[in-house]
């Protein structure tokens, strides 16, 4: 009998082994190549426009020199921006409608801004025919770029821009089921026709309150006076279940710590539960009322408004401030409470809470661009909107939206009531300097019928006064522009 031979049967063993390992190389490579391959074509699909589109791209510029830029137009095709072309082959960026879409859709010279610059990849590549541009190449010719057709609407934004007329301040206008920007409207401005003619005097007062580059709409940092109480309303809410037991006896006046807190012109509300508070804008009410609160949550509960944080717009936000935390004393409260104190906020901010209130409580992103088409008007790209989560509860929602209907038919608003559409909102007047009388006029509020749906708009008027007596009209005269025959 022969033994077994132990060598022979070890080296194949070990063989084994090696032709193992060997198979886990090959599959890991392998495992490796494919993830390669599949973020290749992910980066390709979904993340490659995104870093060619990037305002720091210069390669972009390269486009130029293949393309001709295509244009911007309303979402009912008014044409925005266009360049016209010479017969020497020169080229002019021209804009129809000079100053009043200057912030929304931009300019194309010394820099860029608005549509102008975070759609730049668009306007300058073309989806025309295959044959048309190799035609054209063939005889050295440049192709038409790809139109950007905006949610801007044409009638809504000629509207908000005369009603705001001289003053300094913007108005925003939301479509809070899509995010859809409807209208945006910041002064001073400039026309973006002149701005390389005029370049030196444009940037002369950039960090005045002259400065016309700045869109006011989201870059804009206001004290949000009035407007700011929605907010303290829903801490409130959250924290006393039981809120229509709320009683305050108005007597125009409070004294907190070392100061006193008046009523907007010294008005004197009597008793009153929290509905009437909130309606007739009642801030000795509010400041009793923010005394009251766990100054944490309210912290909180600002921090989930998107307050410190960029917001999700495709336009350049400055971030809203809100500094209350368990440190704050009474006095620093108390002004936070009734939208004073160190507070700020920009007009879009305050247009997206309002929004979101009104699309029961889910914020949805805000964009500007509809889709992209190649100059013979075929759709090349559709855009939708998305949500950006529930700012707060639909429950939340709906209790605010009763108190904002109050102060349309009992309260401060009260100029938006009798209409043939349902207003809702919250006026505001915020001091901004220690000189008596000097406030910014605030609005911020929705309307909405069965046919035409909701529309959210908020105005604010720079050393207007007021919020009732001048930003509740502008924001009346858009409503009716929207909701007309």
């Amino acid at each position: 009998m022969k033994k077994p031979s132990v060598g022979r049967k070890s080296k194949a063993s070990a063989n084994q082994v090696k032709n193992r390992e060997f198979a886990v190389i090959a599959y890991l490579f392998v495992g490796l190549f494919l993830i390669l391959i599949g973020y290749f074509a992910y980066f390709q699909v979904y993340k490659s426009e995104d870093f060619i589109n990037s305002p720091y791209n210069t390669r972009q510029n390269t486009f130029a020199e293949h393309v001709v830029r295509g244009e911007i137009l309303s979402s009912d095709r008014k044409v925005l921006a266009q360049t016209l072309v010479g017969e020497d082959g020169g080229e002019t960026r021209y804009y129809p409608y000079g100053s009043m879409f200057a912030h929304a859709v931009g300019y194309d010279s010394n820099g860029r801004s608005g549509i102008e610059s975070f759609g730049n990849f668009t306007l300058l590549r073309s989806h025309a025919f295959f044959l048309e541009q190799v035609i054209n190449g063939i005889q050295d010719k440049k192709n038409q770029g790809d139109s950007i057709v905006t949610t801007l609407d044409y009638g809504l934004q000629e509207t908000a821009y005369e009603a705001l007329g001289s003053s300094r301040g913007a108005v925003v206008a939301l479509e809070p089921a899509t995010g859809k920007i409807l209208a945006m409207v910041s002064k001073p401005d400039f026309d973006p026709n002149s701005v390389a003619t005029e370049w030196e005097s444009i940037i002369s007062d950039t960090e005045g309150e002259n400065s016309v580059l700045v869109n006011r709409a989201t870059q804009g940092l206001y004290p949000p006076g009035s407007t700011f109480k929605i907010l303290t309303t829903l801490e409130y809410l959250r924290e006393n279940p039981d809120y229509q037991n709320y009683s305050y006896e108005c007597m125009g006046s409070i004294p907190v710590d070392k100061t006193e807190i008046h009523c907007y012109g010294n008005a004197v509300h009597g008793a009153e539960g929290l509905e009437e508070s909130f309606a007739k804008s009642c801030n000795t009410s509010y400041a009793n009322i923010g005394l009251g609160l766990n100054k944490k949550a309210f912290a909180k509960l600002c921090e989930g408004m998107l307050f410190g944080q960029s917001l999700p717009t495709p336009y350049p936000s400055s971030p809203s401030s809100f500094v209350l935390d368990g440190e704050s004393g009474p006095d620093e409260v108390a002004q936070t409470a009734i939208g004073q104190g160190e507070t700020l906020v920009t007009p879009m901010h305050m247009a997206m809470i309002t929004a979101a209130i009104a699309n029961d409580g889910m914020l949805m992103r805000p964009f500007v661009i509809d889709h992209t088409e190649n100059y013979k008007g075929v759709t090349v790209r559709n855009y939708h909107g998305s949500e950006y989560g529930a700012l707060l509860s639909a429950d939340e929602a709906a209790k605010l939206k009763e108190f904002m209907s109050l102060v349309v038919s009992q309260g401060t608003g009260s100029a938006l009531s009798g209409q043939a559409y349902q207003a809702a909102g919250k006026t505001g007047s915020a001091e901004f300097s220690n000189v008596k009388g000097e406030s910014h006029a605030w609005f911020t509020g929705y309307a909405s019928t069965e046919e035409k749906g909701t529309i959210a708009v908020t105005v604010i008027v720079e050393n207007g006064g007021a919020g009732s007596a001048v930003a509740v009209p502008i924001a009346k005269q858009v409503f009716d522009r929207y909701f007309s025959p």
